[in-house]
């Protein structure tokens, strides 16, 4: 098939996987990658632009959502049929890219979830479990879609979607905000179960606690006061 596949990569002092993971990709015939660097501290651009991959650099750290977004818009100028973000510490499966790219190359979804819960085969410890549920109905509360999965990093985007979607988050709140915009434009969301690779590294990467609660607060202020 002739669609053009981008990968959307944000990164942040990633070195230690960064470079695993671009060669998974890369030897799975993936070779339309941008990584978007937010600001790291070590080095990851060099690790990176070693692959001959596509390297957008951030001055400072913005966060997720800056990450993403910049990547996105990228992607789009480079005229991707099709867009899959992708996390950068080794936690999903490159066999997972077909699954959400397929649903939107046979026009059955404008937007693919990879979720994790309803994998009945994923384990995913317990309090990122609690945290996840916690985020989806506050962001279903919200904007009235419902996601299983919404802070999931793998997710896939056709052409016409990514042109309307609206980042306008820096921070781990995008991956909700993500979700106002399926439905605000009225998206076809479909969801696909996909295998996350937890090790101690991945782990520790992604929201916690803390971010959790920064998600909501940010959330609510541009819920009802903007």
């Amino acid at each position: 098939m002739g669609e053009k596949v981008y990968i959307v990569i944000p990164a942040y002092n990633e070195a230690k996987s960064i470079g695993k993971v671009l060669r998974k990709l890369k030897r799975s015939g993936y070779h339309k990658i941008i990584v978007v660097d937010d600001g790291s501290k070590d080095r990851t651009s060099a690790i990176s632009n070693k692959q001959r991959v596509i390297v957008l650099k951030h001055i400072i750290n913005r966060g997720l959502g800056g990450a993403l977004g910049t990547g996105i818009k990228a992607a789009v100028e480079e005229n991707a049929d099709v867009i899959v973000t992708f996390d950068s510490d080794g936690q999903h499966s490159v066999s997972d890219i077909k699954k959400v790219t397929t649903p939107i190359l046979n026009g059955e979804a404008d937007v693919v979830i990879g979720s994790r819960i309803i994998n009945k085969k994923e384990h995913m410890p317990f309090y990122k479990k609690v945290g996840n549920f916690g985020l989806n109905m506050i962001t279903f509360i919200l904007y009235g879609v419902y996601c299983s999965d919404t802070q999931s990093g793998l997710r896939a985007f056709s052409k016409e979607a990514a042109q309307k979607l609206e980042i306008k988050s820096n921070g781990y709140e995008v991956s909700s905000e993500i979700i106002k915009e399926v439905g605000k434009n009225k998206f076809k969301l479909k969801e696909i179960p996909i295998k996350t690779i937890y090790t101690d590294y991945s782990i520790k990467r992604g929201t916690n606690l803390i971010s959790g609660i920064r998600i909501l607060i940010k959330l609510s202020i541009d819920k009802f006061f903007r």
